[in-house]
């Protein structure tokens, strides 16, 4: 009985085979347009931060006495990496980091845990600490922001309105939230003199417990009867801001009303902490986060045509501004990979039409949208999302997936030459080439496999290029041995005047490449020696490659950080924004632009590195009016910003990628502060005389901040029937302001806070004049019981897994890579690491550091790999030494792929060190088919000798087509700045492969198996 050939059953049962095309590339075109579509792959954020706060408490005491105790606790963390924090006066922030390895479901485990335990010890936070409180949405990212400002109508009012629009925009089917942001909180303001208290015998305790007393909610009780209960309500709460003034206070045997000595009004938090500013205008924002699985473009469409009513709707004097537009950056970039893809097809087709002929191309050019159709059903299947990983996926994975059709349709057309009839022709293929194929065709996948297995954040940003390339070369080995065969049983008609197998091969060309092969052979040892020479050059030649982590986004947004001195005010800081508005407004290039004073940008791009909040810093987003004007507009500022000699500046473009942060970064770590300061002063001193790539070159815990220590006398506190608590309420009243108590208004609860007008607290010397009320009812100066004296303390303190820790950090100019650069500074610090004390060491952080753990996350697999294709080799060639043989051609890739990033001057990033792995894949497939055939005539009688070189001519011709079809296809990606230097590397490294596959390859088998030429 004959063994079973799927080609034969698909032709002879050509109903159920056409239907089954028909069905698919239905279903295919429907989970087309069913896919959803986004701009980056998603990955998760194992960030989670931890926020406590202690008004009053200096950095070190916010160290020692907050951020250590929660640090402590939180090092008991499950899948906890490392945990980053900083402490300021008043303010704790502690970044928690999962491992890398983490995903999914252990990511929320890890967060309940982190509350679990910070809950935990609460109680043993010192009195007076506010929170902690966490945020684990740190990865949200705003697919939409829109600007609200108003001309003519109050914060409140505006607020009112931006309350409106966020219901409208939350009840769009598939938005999943949308927040509020820029909002000044509301504050009762009841501004005094403190002397003028003083003399009317008031004190802020009385003040206070006169406004909490009238206006507190508690049960006043209910009249039950027989058939009812009535609840009894009391009036008397503040139903305004007026009815505030009117409270009366009693002082010194007098009732005195609040407003006849204090001005009570409504206003907003003053200082501010965070503002958003529009075109020079303040602003409240609106930011929508999309639910998981929903299409972007279609919510995008709703959200312009419910933004567009809300304008109509909206009174004049209020504008609304869509800042950032995901929906658009996507189309764009589908649309671009679309074009992409398209070009691609049309570049294989070509390729087929010119090499195989027109109905043999045909048949090719067929089976290329039954391959996607199905493999866009299975990435709907899988939930894989069209997005810039996965396009760039299929235009790659099309110059391969028509490797088996062209090899099936041209050895029907060989078979059809030498006169077969249709369906054995047809049929033909899947006995003696479909099992290689598939061999192959796995091998290709596997050696994808790498990215599939990777546990970092580098590896799930790119998993789908592992899933939609095996999916597809999965797809399209069943298409080549199914359909294709169908097809061309179809389209293809046997040869009129067969041709005998010695007249096919022996034109003039084949002639030459007979004595090429036969020659390789006979100089067997010449051909292998120059190969492993090019091989020692090609591998050494990467150390003058320039190595990269991710490239630059091709968005055209640009980000402008401004970091003033720490401890600057916030007016400070809004006046130089306010300064660098004004140049933004005559740009020429600049399409719009928005700041954000005292805090950065929320995430409306998935890679952002967003900043935290500070004072003393504001983020600029700027958008260009295309790339060109980017690249000009990114100068410009740089310029700009030089000129402001009191600001450390980065202006940047987007990336891709995980965020990275400054292009250099050293950290220093160790028990003692002080010598982890003076280490990195020494790190910092090296770069800036070794290295003059670097620029703006400091390190992160800046410089010390002013302050004034006042030295309380204790003795005549206690005399006086006062205490430390009060006096620091005092100090805090008299600068900057207590809260008394709340006022409730709607759906709003306002603090109301007590202070000095701003005449009366604008300067130190006012605590020094002011009064204190004693137990007595009796009113004394500060300068009783109280001296001031100027200080310098810190004014942020970093650390790392609970050890004090400095980042020196810098920048690189533009087409310097970082991580070559870093790599570099490391080398000449090695006497400095070499000499440091026990417990104290130097890390190389930011993209250099990621790039090495996302090489690991790669390395660590490779041992798998190597087992994955050695068993699928074994399994097809029966042999050890033939499997080895195939497997020695695996890296020979590496020669072309130096060569042309060398020549092209394209970086050497993750993602082409993805495509140098995948490309030894590639390489083995051809190798496998090559070998297989040589088994095949050695069996069918012909001698090692001219087995091996009637084998290669007889492979020749389509590995020659599938290699040029390959490289033809990536054309497209050269001009992806994403996917660019992984398609030089590829059609280098394929281009140079294949020539070797049909030179050193045979060459190598019969050195391997000492094959002597035939007397």
């Amino acid at each position: 009985m004959s063994r079973f050939n799927l080609s034969r059953w698909a032709i002879e049962h050509g109903n159920f085979t056409r239907f089954l095309i028909v069905l698919l590339m239905g279903v295919g075109v429907l989970a087309y347009l069913q896919l959803g579509r986004k701009e980056d792959p998603d990955f998760t954020f194992r960030v989670m931060v931890v926020s406590a706060y202690w008004p009053g408490a200096t950095a070190r005491e916010m160290e020692m006495q907050v951020t250590d105790v929660l640090e402590k606790k939180l090092q008991e963390t499950p899948n906890l990496d490392y945990t980053q924090s900083y402490s300021k006066p008043g303010e704790s922030q502690i970044l928690v980091v999962a491992r890398q390895q983490a995903r999914g479901r252990e990511i929320s485990d890890t967060w309940y845990q982190v509350r679990k335990k910070v809950s935990d010890i609460r109680d043993q936070l010192p009195s007076g600490v506010v929170g902690p409180y966490f945020n684990d949405e740190f990865g949200d990212t705003y697919i939409a922001m829109y600007t609200f400002t108003a001309d003519g109508f109050s914060d409140a009012e505006l607020k009112d309105y931006v309350d409106g629009a966020r219901n409208r925009l939350l009840r769009l089917d598939g938005v999943q939230k949308v927040d509020l942001l820029g909002e000044q909180a509301q504050k009762v303001y009841v501004e005094f003199s403190q002397r003028r208290f003083a003399e009317l015998g008031l004190s802020l305790d009385q003040l206070s417990s006169a406004l909490q007393g009238q206006n507190a909610m508690a049960p006043a009780g209910s009249v039950v009867t027989n058939t009812m209960q009535l609840p009894l309500r009391i009036s008397g709460d503040y139903d305004t801001v007026h009815a505030i003034s009117e409270l009366r206070l009693r002082g010194n045997g007098h009732a005195y009303r609040l407003g006849d000595f204090a001005r009570v009004y409504r206003g907003y938090e003053d200082p501010p902490v965070y503002r958003i500013r529009h075109h020079g205008h303040d602003a409240l924002a609106l930011g929508v986060v999309m639910a998981p699985g929903r299409d972007v473009l279609a919510l995008g469409k709703s959200l312009h045509q419910e933004v567009g009513h809300l304008q109509d709707e909206l009174p004049v004097g209020i504008q609304v501004t869509q800042v950032t537009d995901q929906p658009k950056v996507v189309d764009e970039s589908i649309g671009t990979f679309v074009r992409s893809l398209a070009e691609a097809i049309i570049i294989v087709l070509l390729v087929s039409f010119l090499s195989l002929g027109v109905r043999t191309g045909l048949v090719v050019a067929l089976s290329i949208p039954l391959v996607l159709a199905v493999t866009f059903l299975a990435m709907w299947y899988l939930g894989i999302d069209l997005q810039k990983v996965s396009l760039g996926a299929l235009v790659l994975a099309l110059g391969l997936l028509v490797d088996d059709a062209m090899i099936s349709v041209e050895m029907m057309a060989r078979k059809l030459e030498d006169g077969l009839e249709r369906i054995d022709a047809a049929s033909f293929a899947y006995r003696s080439t479909a099992f290689p194929m598939l061999t192959g065709t796995l091998i290709t996948a596997a050696g994808f496999l790498p990215i599939a297995l990777a546990r970092s954040a580098s590896g799930e940003y790119t998993f789908s290029m592992f899933a939609v390339v095996s999916i597809a070369l999965l797809v399209s080995w069943f298409t080549s041995v199914y359909f294709t065969p169908y097809i061309g049983f179809q389209l293809l008609r046997t040869a009129r005047h067969p041709q005998a197998h010695h007249e096919r091969f022996d034109t003039p060309f084949y002639r030459w490449l007979r004595r090429l092969v036969s020659g390789c052979l006979r100089h067997r040892r010449m051909v292998i020696a120059a190969t492993i020479a090019a091989f020692v050059v090609g591998v050494a030649s990467f150390a003058l490659i320039p190595k990269q982590f991710f490239p630059n986004s091709s968005r055209v947004e640009v980000l402008a950080d401004l970091w003033l001195p720490e401890g600057s005010s916030f007016a400070r800081t809004e006046g130089v924004a306010e300064r660098f508005e004004a140049f933004l407004s005559k740009q020429p290039d600049v399409a719009d632009y928005v700041a954000y004073v005292g805090g950065g940008s929320p995430r409306f791009y998935l890679p952002l590195d967003q900043q935290l909040r500070f004072t003393n810093f504001t983020q600029f987003m700027v958008i260009a009016k295309d790339l060109k004007a980017r690249e000009r507009l990114v100068d410009a500022l740089r310029r700009e910003l030089a000129g402001y000699p009191d600001v450390r500046s980065k202006v940047d473009r987007l990336m891709n990628g995980p965020p990275t942060g400054w292009a250099v970064q050293f950290r220093v770590s160790g028990p003692d502060e002080r010598t982890v300061r003076g280490i990195a002063s020494q790190v910092e001193d090296l770069i800036a005389k070794n290295d003059p790539l670097v620029y703006n070159l400091h390190d992160n815990w800046h410089e010390p901040i002013p302050a004034f220590r006042v030295d309380v006398d204790q003795d005549k506190l206690r005399l006086l029937g006062i205490s430390s608590a009060q006096v620091r309420q005092a100090g805090q009243t008299i600068l900057n302001g207590s809260v008394i108590g709340r006022y409730r208004e709607r759906n709003n609860d306002i603090d109301v806070v007590a202070r000095q007008p701003l005449d009366e607290r604008d300067n130190i010397g006012v605590l020094r004049d002011s009064y204190m009320p004693t137990a007595t009812g009796v009113s004394v100066p500060f300068t009783q019981f109280a001296t001031a004296r100027p200080v310098f303390e810190p004014g942020i303190i970093w650390r790392r897994n609970r050890l004090p820790t400095i980042t020196v950090q810098g920048l690189v100019p533009d087409g310097v890579q970082p991580p070559d650069v870093t790599a570099a500074i490391e080398r000449q610090l090695a006497p400095i690491t070499a000499a440091l004390p026990d417990g104290y060491s130097i890390h190389a952080g930011g993209a250099y550091e990621e790039s090495a753990i996302a090489q690991a996350s790669i390395n660590v697999n490779m041992p798998l790999l190597v087992i994955v294709i050695f068993l699928l080799l074994m399994i097809q060639l029966q042999h050890f030494g033939r499997s080895m043989l195939v497997f020695l051609t695996a890296p020979l890739g590496l020669i072309g792929a130096a060569l042309a990033l060398l020549v092209f001057q394209a970086p050497f990033g993750f993602v082409a060190i993805l495509g140098v792995i995948a490309l030894s894949g590639m390489i083995m497939r051809n190798s496998v088919i090559l070998v297989d055939q040589i088994e095949q005539d050695c069996k069918s009688g012909l001698d090692p000798w001219n087995a091996i070189v009637e084998s290669t001519l007889r492979r020749f011709r389509p590995i020659a087509l599938t290699a040029a079809a390959a490289v033809l296809a990536m054309i497209p990606l050269t001009r992806s700045e994403f996917f660019g230097p992984m398609a030089v590397a590829l059609m280098g490294g394929l281009i140079v492969a294949t020539v070797l596959t049909l030179s050193f390859l045979p060459a190598l088998y019969a050195a391997w198996f000492r094959v002597r030429e035939p007397s």
